[in-house]
């Protein structure tokens, strides 16, 4: 058992304050957009002055026997913590055969990993949890398409956009959807100004009160980061999701998503592959769209962490990559033990102070410190008067 020190992520659309507070850092002024706690090769956590992606290597055995039997010698999952000031770009990632395939394809055209037209940095597939801190803002998944059709027309501009939307009501489901994705993806000329309509139309009905209101402040969210761009017409196809501290949403395979405002804990399997369907200047790969992402109009779920026992509770998905708990001990309790064992665990205390124990080895953990416990140390507790979350294999 070590204390685990990651690594920052100092993307543009990153707020300057929330990780850093969280750490107790003073903030610079640069963005603190994510803080990685894994073993992933692009930016690998340190453990006693060892990178973990090396000291895996050197002693595979910590992962644990059933993770390695399954994902091989490799932490099977990353721990980040995101933090948004502004939206991200539409985005979905992909299953494990589709990433296999496509990072070997891309390998055999000779792409750089780094290469700007790249899609496939790692074979491995990215199903994601977050959680949130604060309450968190997130696009995920399609609306049905005749609701999203009658949104427009709650703008009053569906008989000006008709020549885009048509589909959302002429076609069924998800091949309308597909159709009106797809099409947006490549307007151009006057068709590319049909964004800047939307806008003007959005400014009237900001303040309405329900669905409406807050489509219309979706579309001005959208174009004050990505002014004009026809990809807000592609994202106001999407559900907006409104997380509350404590809250989750799951992103499995396919799921376009898009990350709003705020910020949560995010974990995931240990990949960085991201397939960007607009909103963005980096590159979109149209043909792996349509591949990966799934145009099935979803209902969003958000979901709360489900009691174990005192002071545990799991966040239930159906990744077999990670399991995650939410961890409240308390000085008027008993030390917890530790869910996970027999596999690799990362430990983030996000408030308040805790000690694990783990054997003879004691360690003391205050509010944005982490710890990494080889699957070597089986039996261990925490206590403390703390809040932290724990990450372990799926499969132990």
């Amino acid at each position: 058992m070590q204390l685990l020190h990651g690594t920052f992520q100092h993307y543009a659309w990153g707020t300057t304050d929330a990780i850093p507070d969280l750490l107790g850092q003073p903030a610079d002024g640069r963005p603190f957009a994510e803080y990685w706690l894994g073993a992933h090769p692009l930016a690998p956590s340190v453990v006693a002055g060892t990178r973990l992606d090396t000291l895996v290597t050197q002693h595979p055995e910590i992962v644990g026997e059933a993770s390695r039997a399954s994902f091989g010698d490799r932490l099977p999952y990353l721990v980040k913590v995101l933090s948004a000031r502004h939206p991200l770009s539409l985005q979905a990632h992909p299953s494990r055969d589709q990433a296999r395939e496509g990072f070997a394809r891309e390998n055999a055209a000779g792409l750089a990993i780094d290469a700007p037209e790249r899609t496939y940095r790692d074979d491995w597939p990215k199903p994601e949890l977050l959680i949130a801190l604060d309450e968190f803002h997130s696009l995920s998944g399609f609306r049905d398409p005749v609701r999203t059709a009658a949104l427009f027309g709650g703008l009053g501009i569906a008989d000006q956009l008709v020549s885009v939307i048509g589909p959302l009501t002429q076609r069924k489901g998800p091949a309308a959807l597909a159709e009106v994705f797809l099409d947006v993806l490549s307007l151009e000329g006057d068709r590319a100004r049909l964004s800047e309509l939307v806008c003007a139309a959005a400014m009237q009905k900001k303040d309405f009160p329900g669905e409406l209101g807050e489509f219309a402040r979706t579309v001005l969210e959208l174009d004050e980061v990505f002014p004009s761009d026809p990809g807000i017409l592609a994202a106001l196809l999407m559900n907006r999701v409104t997380l509350q501290p404590g809250e989750a949403m799951y992103v499995p395979a396919g799921q376009m998503h898009a990350h709003l405002l705020g910020t949560g804990v995010e974990v995931m399997a240990n990949s960085d592959n991201v397939i960007r369907g607009g909103l963005t200047n980096k590159h979109l790969d149209v043909g792996e769209l349509v591949k990966v992402v799934d145009f099935e109009p979803t209902v969003p779920k958000t979901t709360r962490a489900v009691a174990v026992r005192p002071g545990v509770q799991r966040y239930e998905t159906p990744c077999q990559e990670f399991d995650v708990w939410r961890l409240a001990p308390s000085s008027t309790m008993e030390p917890l033990l530790l869910p996970g064992g027999r596999s690799a665990r990362i430990l983030l205390v996000i408030s308040g102070a805790a000690e694990v124990v783990t054997g003879t080895e004691r360690l003391s953990l205050q509010r944005g410190e982490a710890a990494f416990l080889p699957a070597t140390d089986e039996v261990a507790t925490i206590s403390g008067d703390a809040v932290a979350f724990l990450t372990a294999s799926g499969l132990r």
